[in-house]
């Protein structure tokens, strides 16, 4: 693509034509914080699959710098022609510039596509200090290029960890920020030690949920590695594509993504499944991290009560307790999760908005949500479950 600095910026349409142990290098240098969404092996399940190319509408244009000892720096990049399966919403953008006789589409995404879990997105040798920002730099002037080559409206760099949020927004880029919910644990040695810590309340009323979502001979198994058949799959497979119909027309993924995943990355894939009468009626998947477990996609057959906050939440949390992991990431939205123990959390996106008008009308909107964001954040923290004397993340 060119040079910046001296240093060479490659852009690939596909991560196979990217060396998958120098990617893992940038991404996950660290077992203790690995996230498996950011690893070749998911990114390119992605692609293997045909969820992610061709006509999904996210086109990869992952950018590399390669040096002597590998690549010192890469971002999983895409040209969007629409704004689905983001979860960072700009459909008002892209309808205002419209109105005023501009193209939004194409844009340049830097994500983890139909993924909205928090993140590395700029991967980066140096983790802090000068050498960390001249890395940052060279990736968002790489975007920009390319952006500009391409002739597109603008970069999105969604769901980065907030050093890189920070950098970015020194080099210019609009910052936003949103919120999720996580629960943090607090080295608890058994679900009941994190029921202690709640008000009474609320304690009783998630031990009546517990009993009756596992009622009329329901029963939960944790399957993970190579124990997950495509039998497994299939049945999760139907739950998931119930739920994509029902919540997004279409859903995102296809079988053999599952497949895929399940055959690259087993001991980081953990199904959570409920079964009633020899049948499955429900599950999730998670994804497990170096410090964290990952909540993604949730379905069931028929109508089960409670059936869902067991299988996503509080299995989730027992699993957490029992592998010593920090915290659960349960996905995008929900206030619902607030009474069960999940706090909101800030998250990060990145925006550079091309044209002037354009760009000056987003800022000063993002001023006010940010704003608004971090009071209602502080306000939900307030209300969540724990007793007052507790304090939590």
């Amino acid at each position: 693509m060119g040079e910046t600095s001296g240093q060479v910026i490659q852009v690939s349409p596909t991560l196979a034509a990217i060396d998958p142990k120098a990617w893992d290098a940038l991404a996950n240098p660290d077992e203790n914080t690995h996230n498996p969404f950011i690893s070749y092996d998911f990114l390119n399940a992605l692609e293997e699959s045909g969820a992610v190319g061709a006509n999904s509408g996210w086109l990869p244009q992952h950018i590399t710098v390669p040096d002597a000892d590998g690549l010192c720096a890469a971002m999983p990049l895409y040209v969007k022609t629409h704004s689905r399966g983001e979860y960072v919403f700009d459909h008002s953008w892209a309808e205002a510039f419209h109105r005023a006789g501009g193209a939004y589409y194409p844009k340049l995404q830097a994500a983890v596509p139909f993924t909205p879990v928090p993140g590395p997105r700029l991967l980066t040798r140096a983790k802090s200090g000068p050498e960390f920002k001249a890395q940052v730099e060279l990736l968002a002037r790489g975007c920009l290029t390319l952006a500009n080559k391409l002739e597109t409206s603008s970069v999105h760099v969604t769901f980065l960890n907030k050093p890189e949020w920070e950098a970015l927004g020194q080099l210019g880029f609009l910052q936003r920020i949103d919120q999720q919910f996580h629960w943090h644990n607090a080295a608890y040695g058994s679900f009941d030690d994190f029921l202690d810590t709640l008000a009474s309340r609320k304690r009783k009323a998630i031990r009546k949920e517990r009993a009756a979502a596992l009622q009329d001979g329901i029963t939960v198994e944790h399957v993970t590695g190579r124990d997950i058949t495509e039998a497994h799959w299939d049945a999760f497979y139907e739950f998931y594509v119930d739920t994509g119909e029902r919540k997004w027309g279409r859903p995102y993924l296809n079988r053999d993504f599952f497949s895929l995943i399940g055959a690259a990355m087993p001991d980081r894939v953990l199904l959570i499944l409920a079964k009633q009468a020899e049948r499955y009626v429900a599950g999730a998947l998670n994804f497990i991290g170096g410090d964290s477990l990952y909540g993604r996609y949730w379905g069931e057959r028929g109508h089960h009560p409670f059936l869902h906050f067991e299988i996503c939440y509080y299995q989730a949390i027992d699993y957490a307790i029992a592998n010593k992991l920090l915290r659960v990431e349960a996905g995008a939205q929900g206030d619902h999760k607030l009474a069960r123990g999940y706090l909101p959390t800030e998250t990060y996106s990145a925006h550079f908005i091309a044209h002037e008008g354009l760009r000056a009308a987003i800022e000063d909107y993002l001023v006010r949500e940010r704003r608004a964001v971090r009071r209602a954040g502080d306000v939900l923290t307030g209300l969540g479950p724990f007793k007052k004397t507790n304090c939590q993340p």
